[in-house]
């Protein structure tokens, strides 16, 4: 069961007669500003249920791949008002994935340093990389029971990925993942791409920001998700969020360890600016 912004609403159209016909809001999560949602983000920990469930938390994000169907289903067992997004990769090859196979040559680029076995992809190649992260979507997430995806990674134009590619590109790369997503049914974050949110808000449903306070980056996000009414989420390593803004703008603000590890784990680290027992901005 999804939550209540999630739920059907019809909206009436013009026929070809010119008369209104009811056309229904597809039915996929997405989720508001209005209330503060506690999320979970785990991905270099395999997430084990129940040993990694945290009390008051609605939203868990983990890896899509490792991830199996029994764990969603399980999660989703806590209450109707449990979303589970699926993440993957989709701006980069990675050698350990079990698809690595699929993705000739031609489209690997630079290594992404920091992340051994990761490499930059050559997402103008859009025909070649569609059907790949096409069968990452149905089989990782969707046949998985997921309600969400978080394609990770998209943020290609801007790094040393090895290709010329544009801004522009970039962006067209990115909502053809966001209408990969919405074909199964699935609700649809942007990851990063902070200074595009503007010109990507219309193609998503939520944003994910790694950074944006030590950045000083977080009034795109403001700007875009929060002011047309789609939940923003923020993660810190190093800087400290500016909590007091951050309830301002509706921003679920938190510090937490690089990693992303489990809560059992001894280098979890973890300080919202809204505890998660709350259910309001102050």
């Amino acid at each position: 069961t999804l939550p209540p912004e999630s739920t059907s609403t019809v909206t009436p159209v013009a026929s070809p007669t010119g008369q209104p016909m009811p056309t229904a809001t597809p039915d996929w999560w997405r989720p508001s500003p209005d209330q503060p949602i506690a999320f979970h983000w785990q991905l270099s920990q395999e997430f084990v249920y129940p040993r990694d469930v945290i009390p008051h938390v609605t939203v868990y994000d983990i890896d899509g791949e490792l991830t199996s169907a029994a764990t969603v289903a399980s999660l989703h067992a806590l209450g109707p008002d449990i979303i589970v997004i699926c993440y993957f990769d989709a701006g980069v090859y990675e050698d350990y994935r079990s698809d690595a196979a699929a993705f000739p040559p031609a489209v690997i680029g630079n290594p992404d340093e920091g992340w051994p076995g990761s490499y930059w992809l050559d997402i103008r190649q859009i025909e070649i990389l569609r059907p790949i992260m096409e069968n990452r979507i149905k089989t990782w997430c969707k046949d998985k029971g997921f309600d969400a995806i978080e394609p990770d990674e998209t943020e290609v134009w801007s790094n040393n990925s090895g290709f010329p590619i544009t801004k522009v590109q970039n962006n067209a790369y990115n909502r053809m993942i966001a209408e990969l997503g919405h074909k199964y049914g699935l609700s649809v974050g942007l990851k990063g791409n902070t200074t595009e949110t503007g010109e990507l808000v219309d193609a998503f449903d939520w944003t994910l920001n790694e950074q944006c306070w030590e950045f000083d980056e977080c009034s795109f996000i403001y700007d875009s998700f929060v002011q047309q009414g789609k939940a923003a989420f923020n993660i810190e390593y190093d800087a400290t969020p500016d909590c007091t803004q951050a309830k301002q703008w509706r921003l679920n603000s938190a510090q937490r360890d690089l990693n992303l590890v489990g809560p059992t784990h001894p280098e979890y680290s973890f300080a919202p600016c809204v505890p998660y027992s709350q259910t309001d901005w102050e």
